[in-house]
């Protein structure tokens, strides 16, 4: 196994080595969002419960001032249970795919996303409408998943974010006015802070050259003329595939 810093951000090469670290983010993200989903749904049953009163309490009213620190809030917070079990799939997937390159990173794009779409809503939306929901964090994690490959100049992800976008376009119908009942404010909000996170949280490391180290300090792996397959390990970790 290679050291601690070996193919660290998955754009090195160093085949297996490589291979063990996607594992171990794909791992890592894993057990972060079923822990989220986890305190959300622990969160739903206390909501059921007290006849969701905390949605009432601690969701975002437009204009109201002492509703803006609900925007860290609001997206753990739902008004039924078809309304959690419409967020959960999605939110569990695009945040899986989200959080697959360091969950620091997530971390922090599900900060700027929760302010984004709480501040669309807060400013924006009209009437007294009190807005809760995770869905903000569903549009900013898609719209993140989608670009992020872009800026990072990562060619896995960058498929990725076209397979995405292809297969669940028809979701930013429900970030546009003209859906009855659904706050498109804070879908819309939600996707522009993921778009803004990728870039803001892109990967700003230099990609290694041809025979050099990975431009963090370390060395890449020595080639070995023996292995028949050094040259094709080389080209996939070139186009950070490995």
């Amino acid at each position: 196994m290679g050291g601690p810093d070996e193919g660290r951000g998955g754009g090195t090469g160093g085949g297996p080595a490589g291979a063990e670290q996607m594992i171990a983010e794909a791992r890592k993200a894993f057990f972060v969002m079923f822990g989220f989903l986890a305190v959300v749904w622990l969160v739903q049953l206390a909501n059921y419960a007290d006849h969701y009163d905390l949605s009432r309490d601690y969701g975002v009213v437009s204009g109201d001032v002492t509703t803006l620190p609900d925007v860290l809030t609001a997206p753990f917070l739902h008004w039924s249970w078809a309304h959690i079990e419409s967020n959960s799939g999605p939110l569990f997937v695009f945040g899986f795919l989200a959080a697959y390159r360091g969950v620091a990173r997530f971390l922090g794009l599900s900060l700027l996303v929760a302010v984004t779409s709480g501040l669309v809503v807060w400013f924006f939306e009209q009437g007294n409408a009190d807005t809760v929901g995770a869905s903000g964090l569903v549009f900013g994690y898609f719209g993140y998943v989608v670009v992020r490959g872009i800026f990072d100049r990562h060619l896995i992800d960058t498929l990725i974010g076209v397979v995405m976008a292809a297969s669940f376009a028809y979701m930013l119908t429900v970030a546009v006015p003209g859906t009855p009942g659904v706050s498109w404010l804070g879908h819309l909000g939600g996707l522009i802070g993921g778009l803004v996170g990728a870039w803001l949280f892109r990967d700003r490391r230099l990609r290694p050259a041809a025979g050099t180290g990975t431009g963090t300090g370390t060395s890449a792996p020595p080639r070995d003329p023996a292995n028949p397959r050094a040259d094709l390990h080389k080209e996939l970790g070139d186009l950070g595939l490995l």
